[in-house]
This record gives C-alpha cells, sequence and structure tokens, in this order.
C-alpha cells in the first residue's frame, strides 16, 4: 500500500485493542481473590500445558491455512483485512487464566471446546453452499450480517460467548462458604465478561469498521467528539442533551409551588374535573432522581393521569444536595414527609391524606407511617400506596454487592463536601443493566459517532441529583447492610422508635416482575410487616416501566391474587390472574374504595387562585432544576 493511501481501520484500532487488553487484565487482577485465601486456584504448570498448547497451535494453523486461501481475493476486491481471531481468543485465555480455579483442566476445557468450535465455523465457510453458517451461539449483541458473514469475525464474537459461558461457569465452582462474596465476584464477573465484548472494541466490530468505512473516517470524529463531551461532564450520555426543557417539553402538568423548605418544594396541581375527591393524594418521589418521571409528557405522565381521574394531586420535589445539607439525615426526610402532609391537611382543611412513596421514598413513608402509629397521628393518613419499594432488605437484589465495608468507605470517600454526587449513583445503576446502559451506547455513540436520540426517559435517567452523605450512608449501613427497619425499634427518627407491625393503615403495593432495583420478591416482604389491610400487585417489567405504564399505551399486563392464605411470592404468581395493560385503573378503583366522597374543585383546590391564595411559583419549581 502506498504511504499516501489511507490507513486501515482495522489498524488503526489495534493499538487501542491492545492497550484496552492491558487495563482489562489490571481490572482481572484487582478483582480477583489472593490466591491462598480460600478461593480460587493455582494456574497449570507450563510443564503440565502441552496439550491445549497443541490446541492452541492447531487453531492458529487452521486460521492461517483459511486466511491465506482468502488473501487472494482480499486483495482483490480491497477489503480490509480482518483482524486475527487468534489474537483475540489468547486476549481472551489471558483473562481466564486470571480467574478463580482457573487450573489445568479448566484451561484445557476452553482450548478444547474452542478448538471444535472453530472447525466447525471454519468448515462451514469452506463449503461450496451461499446459506448463511449456522453458528451455535446466539446474541443480539451480534445480531448485524457482518458478524456471521465473515470468518474472522464469526470466530471472535463465538469464542467470546463460549469464554462467557466458562467464565461465569468458573464462579459457579468455586467453592467458599462465603456466599456474599460468591455474589460478589459473580457479579463483578458478569461486569467484565460484558466489558470485554469484541463488539466494544472498534478493532473487532465489523459494524463499526463498515460505518467508518462508510462516512471516510467521519463516524470516528463525531465518536471521539461524543467521548471527550462526555469525558469533560465525567458522566455517559444517553440521549440529545438540548432536546428537554423543564416545564416547556417535560414536566408540563400545569401547578404551582405552593410550599417550600430548605429541603423540599411542595407542588400542587391544577384540577381538570370538576368535582375532586375529598382526600387529597400527596406523592413522595425519591430524591436520588428527579419527581418529573411522573410527569414525562402528556401521555406518560400519571400525575396528569391521576388529576383527570378527579384527585387532589400535590407532589415533592426534593432539593438536591450541596454542602448546605451535609448535616441531613434520615431523621429529616420523615419529618418532612410529616410536615408535608400536614401542610396539605391544613392547606385544603381535611383530617386526612392519601399518600404515595416511590422507591426510597416508600421506604421512608413506610417508617413515618410507623412513627404516627406509635405516636397515635395514624388518622392524618388514610391510605399508603408503595411503587416498587423495599423495607426488608435481606433479598434486595444486586444492590446488595455494593454494601460491604470496603464499598462503605469507598462512598465515605467520595462525599468530602458533605453529598455524594448523583453521578457516582448514576454509574451503579447503570452496571446493573451494563450491555443495555452503557456499552450499548458506548458501540453507538462513540464506536459508530451516532446521533443521541430525544427519549425523555433517558433525559430524566441522566438528569442525577446528589445525596446527603449521612444520610446515604447511614441508609447503606441501616437498611441494606443490616436490614434494622424489619427489626422492632432497632431504628428511631425525631425521638420516636421504628416498628413496622404497628401499621394497619390500608395498603396498595405494586412491584415490577422484572425490577433489578427493588426485586419483586423483596417488595413482597412488606406484607410480612405491615399488619392492616394490604393489596399486593405485581407489573410486568422493571422499576420504571413497570410504574411509568399509563393505559393508553397497551403495553405489558398485570397480575392479581386475591386468596388470603398466599403467603408467598411464588405462591401469588402460581394462582395470579393476569390483566392486560396498564394497572393504573386497578389502583384508582382501590383508592375511590378507601374514601369514595367527592367535593367541588373550587377555593384552594385550585391551587393560586384569587389573590387570597398567593403561591411561591409555576409548576416545575426551581428545586427540579438545580444542579
Amino acid at each position: 500500500m502506498d504511504k499516501s493511501d489511507p490507513p486501515s481501520p482495522t489498524r488503526m484500532f489495534e493499538q487501542i485493542f491492545d492497550l484496552q487488553r492491558e487495563a482489562g487484565e489490571k481490572v482481572m487482577a484487582s478483582l480477583m481473590p489472593v490466591e491462598g485465601q480460600g478461593m480460587g486456584g493455582p494456574l497449570a504448570d507450563p510443564g503440565d500445558m502441552a496439550e491445549w498448547g497443541a490446541n492452541a497451535l492447531k487453531m492458529q494453523t487452521m486460521w492461517a491455512e483459511f486466511a491465506a486461501s482468502q488473501a487472494k481475493k482480499a486483495f482483490e476486491q480491497q477489503v480490509d483485512t480482518p483482524p486475527d481471531p487468534m489474537k483475540f481468543a489468547g486476549y481472551l485465555q489471558g483473562f481466564q487464566q486470571k480467574m478463580p480455579g482457573a487450573g489445568a483442566q479448566e484451561i484445557q476445557q476452553f482450548w478444547d471446546d474452542a478448538a471444535a468450535l472453530w472447525q466447525n465455523v471454519l468448515g462451514q465457510f469452506t463449503g461450496a453452499g451461499e446459506e448463511a453458517p449456522d453458528l451455535p451461539r446466539q446474541d443480539r449483541r451480534f445480531k448485524d450480517d457482518l458478524w456471521r458473514s465473515q470468518p474472522a469475525y464469526a470466530l471472535i464474537h463465538q469464542t467470546y460467548l463460549l469464554m462467557a459461558e466458562q467464565m461465569e461457569k468458573a464462579v459457579d465452582r468455586m467453592e467458599t462458604a462465603d456466599k456474599s462474596r460468591r455474589k460478589q465476584l459473580k457479579f463483578a464477573v458478569r461486569a467484565l465478561v460484558e466489558a470485554l465484548s469484541p463488539a466494544n472494541f472498534a478493532a473487532t466490530n465489523p459494524v463499526v469498521l463498515e460505518r467508518a468505512r462508510e462516512t471516510n473516517g467521519a463516524s470516528m470524529v463525531k465518536g471521539m467528539e461524543h467521548l471527550l463531551a462526555d469525558m469533560k461532564k465525567g458522566q455517559l450520555t444517553h440521549t440529545d442533551p438540548d432536546a428537554f426543557t423543564l416545564g416547556e417539553n417535560i414536566a408540563t402538568t400545569p401547578g404551582k409551588v405552593v410550599h417550600e423548605t430548605p429541603l423540599y418544594q411542595l407542588i400542587q396541581y391544577t384540577p381538570t374535573t370538576d368535582e375532586v375527591l375529598a382526600v387529597p393524594l400527596v406523592i413522595f418521589p425519591p430524591w436520588i432522581n428527579r419527581f418529573y418521571i411522573l410527569d414525562l409528557n402528556e401521555k406518560k405522565s400519571f400525575i396528569r393521569w391521576a388529576v383527570a381521574q378527579g384527585i387532589s394531586v400535590f407532589v415533592v420535589s426534593w432539593k438536591s444536595a450541596d454542602e448546605t445539607m451535609a448535616d441531613v439525615v434520615w431523621d429529616d426526610y420523615i419529618a418532612a414527609q410529616i410536615d408535608a402532609i400536614d401542610h396539605v391537611r391544613s392547606r385544603l382543611d381535611v383530617p386526612h391524606v392519601h399518600t404515595i412513596g416511590y422507591c426510597v421514598a416508600g421506604t421512608t413513608l413506610a417508617a413515618t407511617m410507623a412513627i404516627l402509629h406509635r405516636r397515635g397521628e395514624e388518622g392524618r393518613v388514610k391510605s399508603c400506596t408503595f411503587f416498587t419499594a423495599q423495607v426488608d432488605f435481606d433479598r434486595a437484589g444486586e444492590l446488595l454487592h455494593f454494601i460491604d465495608d470496603s464499598q462503605l468507605a469507598n462512598v465515605e470517600a467520595m462525599s468530602g463536601k458533605g453529598y455524594l454526587d448523583g453521578r457516582y449513583m448514576a454509574a451503579t445503576f447503570n452496571l446493573l443493566r451494563g450491555t443495555d446502559l452503557i456499552w450499548n451506547y458506548v458501540v453507538n455513540n462513540y464506536l459508530m459517532g451516532e446521533d443521541y436520540p430525544a427519549f425523555d426517559l433517558l433525559h430524566w435517567n441522566g438528569d442525577v441529583t446528589n445525596l446527603p452523605a449521612k444520610w446515604h450512608g447511614a441508609y447503606l449501613r441501616d437498611l441494606y447492610r443490616d436490614n434494622k427497619l424489619v427489626q422492632k425499634d432497632a431504628l428511631s427518627a425525631g425521638g420516636t422508635p421504628i416498628d413496622l407491625s404497628l401499621v394497619t393503615t390500608p395498603t396498595y403495593v405494586q412491584a415490577g416482575k422484572e425490577d433489578h432495583i427493588a426485586p419483586a420478591a423483596s417488595v413482597w416482604r412488606l406484607r410480612e410487616h405491615f399488619s392492616g389491610p394490604l393489596r399486593f400487585i405485581l407489573a410486568g417489567s422493571g422499576h420504571i416501566a413497570g410504574v411509568v405504564n399509563p393505559p393508553e399505551s397497551g403495553k405489558y399486563q398485570y397480575w392479581t391474587n386475591d386468596d388470603p392464605d398466599v403467603t408467598t411470592l411464588e405462591g401469588f404468581v402460581e394462582g395470579a390472574k393476569e390483566h392486560p395493560g396498564s394497572w393504573w385503573p386497578h389502583w384508582v378503583d382501590w383508592l375511590r374504595e378507601q374514601a369514595p366522597a367527592m367535593v367541588k374543585a373550587s377555593g384552594k383546590r385550585v391551587p393560586g387562585k384569587g389573590k387570597k391564595d398567593p403561591v411561591i411559583e409555576e409548576a416545575p419549581g426551581r428545586y427540579v432544576m438545580t444542579r
């Protein structure tokens, strides 16, 4: 090739590939336990590796012969020479050697299986037929035909999928009495396996290389621009940052801020019906995210929908933490919930309110209700609804992998200004679904140089909030690690001990079937700690889509089971009745059953109407816009 010719896209990325390999090996070394501490085993002695070494040589020879047979065709068609799959296989095998329990037998098994795999795949390419090869392993990351039409890329991604299986099985075979350590390691290995995907490396992703050729490198330039912009802001971008403006095309339900404290603003929404339920509704969203997940747009807004059902809706908008909130603890959030309840009661001159607590705010609402019952003030709340909220953290899912003494020390170290930067929490949640929420965007936006979509849900997901350090540390220790909320009087707030078994208020509990943040099995356990009437429903999808599922969308489904003798989630599912679509109408019917009386939507039911009802500002307020 003449020196004036443009460089090959594959060759341009091989140096990056090597750097990623070296960095990945360091990551694996830091994740793996130290030899001799009961986890893992010694690597095979080089003298005992003749057989798998022979297999490795056999595979290298197979590829060399095949590559030679294709070289003339590649030259004539001016096709960029694909990467050497043997190099990628060796790269993966280097990680396998650092796995716990990766002895001679495991390494031998990999090379035996890999040799058989290569023979199968290459045999299909050397046949006379024109049909696409029948590859043994399928994965949506490699659905493009380019992964199948070229033998190098077929071998690379099939070898990766083989290694992924073996690396995860290695953790399952690991002998250790520490189950939590095994789960942590399994999570770490899964995250690493996701990162090692050849789809994530430009040099081993034919779709990326094809895009670079088609655009004469422009896609690489745009991808680098995306990468540098994200490095500058310290956060992965999921959507067009300029597509949405609060109050204009997101969080647009009309309302007023009617009350404000240093910790939260209280928004009252303008009624759209002539009559409303006499008992108003107060919604407590989580403060680890912005409240407008419940008000994304007119079609998806739970808030707008609830207003249309004839409900006087109030929503708390929490302030993102800064240095002034360094001393904020759980007591303050519980006190804020009681304050909001009392303000609504006073404003509308009603004896009680309905409440909703979402995620961490639901956990807090459970504690609030226990305190009100202990004080004999439970009459302030007519009913409680919990969206994907946990109180018993024994089965809290993969977030438990981040809760041990070393992780807690790391969190504390990152909270030097009295608050935890919300970008750390965003990264944690993204890791729970690394393929979907990290690597998918790395490939599309960094490697392919694609434009960001205008997606309101992803905009909200990236609109992070900071957390008070003292509250966050205590929450992780007391609830996630020590599970104290379900231990009678083990915790207290405002000088009042917390005993969940005192709660007799009518309760509605919604869990997400595929929730990875608050697993349904964990949410279910609230039934075991409250003492009053409780309705449980299981919604299709997860932590967000399982909640934000308007009836008009026609998506998903939910399950009910009215058998009073059901005591386990498995029993609930076994005898459940499936209902298509949204569970929102089911909930509002239950809410009306608790207090069916209606009143005219007049006076202070309409916020800011007349000079006698001064308000602070228009919804969605200032606090949701603070960063």
